[in-house]
């Protein structure tokens, strides 16, 4: 197989950035799961991908709106009706294509088409709200759900992988642009890129 090179190139600097009077704020990665797939049902078939999806990742999920999960090796989150993004390992696309009957929905493979970077920190949500125009709160965005948005015209992806934590999805040609966004946009908390 070949292997995959990182869209950020030369814009990847590992090491302390910004503002760092009190530390790195922030922990900024690049974190892309070998496999990236999108799940869709057909009309009124939610339930039945969601199980499907929870079989194949051994991850908790419903058919209700943003629901999503993560787990050690895989996770998923709903991006829109009828649909979720799951991610896991090399295999993960072609396993859900296997298990998902005709009927019920469809498996497309986004592994080469995506980037995931990673924010942590007590300011991410802080700086994400720079960028997007949603709620980062943990009470608006619960810890595990997913929200699909834009940043001017890059659409993302975006999960709350722990309680100060973010993946955020993008499509792999906007990967460095986004990269240098979000970097600008760390600088007043400091941050770290993890290498």
């Amino acid at each position: 197989m070949v292997e995959r090179e990182s869209p950020l190139g030369a814009a990847f600097r590992p090491g302390r950035h910004g503002n760092l009077s009190a530390g790195p704020g922030l922990r900024i990665s690049e974190v892309t799961p070998s496999g990236i797939a999108e799940a869709a049902a057909w009309p009124g078939m939610k339930a039945a991908l969601a199980e499907v999806i929870s079989s194949v990742t051994a991850l908790s999920l419903s058919a209700e709106p943003n629901t999503g999960d993560v787990g050690p090796e895989s996770s998923a989150f709903s991006i829109g009706p009828q649909r979720f993004l799951v991610t896991g390992g090399a295999d993960l696309p072609a396993r859900l294509a296997a298990a998902l009957p005709l009927e019920i929905g469809t498996v497309t493979d986004l592994s080469h088409g995506r980037t995931a970077i990673r924010i942590e920190g007590a300011r991410a949500g802080w700086v994400l709200s720079k960028l997007f125009a949603i709620d980062f709160h943990a009470e608006a965005f619960p810890l595990t759900e997913g929200r699909a948005t834009v940043h001017h015209d890059i659409f993302a992806q975006i999960q709350r992988i722990s309680p100060n934590g973010f993946d955020i999805y993008v499509f792999r040609s906007f990967a460095r642009a986004f990269w240098l966004e979000l970097c600008e946009a760390a600088e007043e908390v400091g941050y770290e890129v993890a290498g």
